[in-house]
């Protein structure tokens, strides 16, 4: 394939991604049709099929790119803290729950993801990004290596509850609430 289709054809795949992202997050799963993307994207039917072989696939492919996005957000806002980790730890875990509540990761990856993959699927996907970045910052503050991935899966748990619990009070006091406890949390664990 010459230089230019390799470009265009990346292009296109973007562009699906992003019409669908914007689709799956404001309809939910249930009410994006892959004749509704390819409208979107400006793109075909059969251009929407070529790239990811099915609305589910489609789907997986845009909870993988939220969930990526999550963990990079994570890991900006631990680098630009101190060199303090503690202080890291408690910004990644501020900046995860910041980021899975706002914009499209709210509907993806909260309410239609786990319901599409199943738990085990999706707790994958989340081990695989920002659990992986999480679990690195409790080792780095001493947690005993004996409870690291108790307590890594319980904190993340708390998290992902914290983010479903701001999703259904989406005011900002709830917000500050949430941050807090999760302040409380962090002061026991990194103490």
């Amino acid at each position: 394939m010459p230089r230019a289709s390799a470009a265009a054809a990346a292009e296109t795949a973007r562009s699906i991604l992003t019409a669908a992202t914007d689709l799956f997050a404001e309809r939910g799963f249930a009410g994006v049709s892959l004749d509704d993307v390819a409208t979107a994207a400006d793109v075909t039917r059969g251009a929407v099929y070529h790239h990811y072989a099915s609305k589910a696939g489609l789907f997986r492919s845009v909870a993988a790119r939220l969930q990526a996005d999550v963990a990079e957000s994570v890991v900006s806002a631990a680098e630009t803290q101190s060199d303090d980790p503690r202080e890291q730890l408690r910004a990644g875990c501020h900046a995860f729950v910041d980021a899975i509540t706002h914009g499209p990761a709210v509907r993806v990856l909260l309410v239609d993801a786990p319901a599409q993959f199943g738990w085990a699927e999706w707790r994958s996907l989340d081990a695989e990004n920002s659990e992986v970045h999480l679990r690195e910052a409790l080792a780095s503050v001493g947690v005993d290596p004996d409870i690291l991935d108790a307590l890594t899966a319980q904190l993340s748990g708390a998290m992902n509850e914290a983010a479903l619990w701001i999703a259904q009070h989406p005011d900002a006091e709830s917000r500050r609430s949430a941050h807090s406890a999760l302040d409380l949390i962090l002061d026991a664990v990194a103490h």
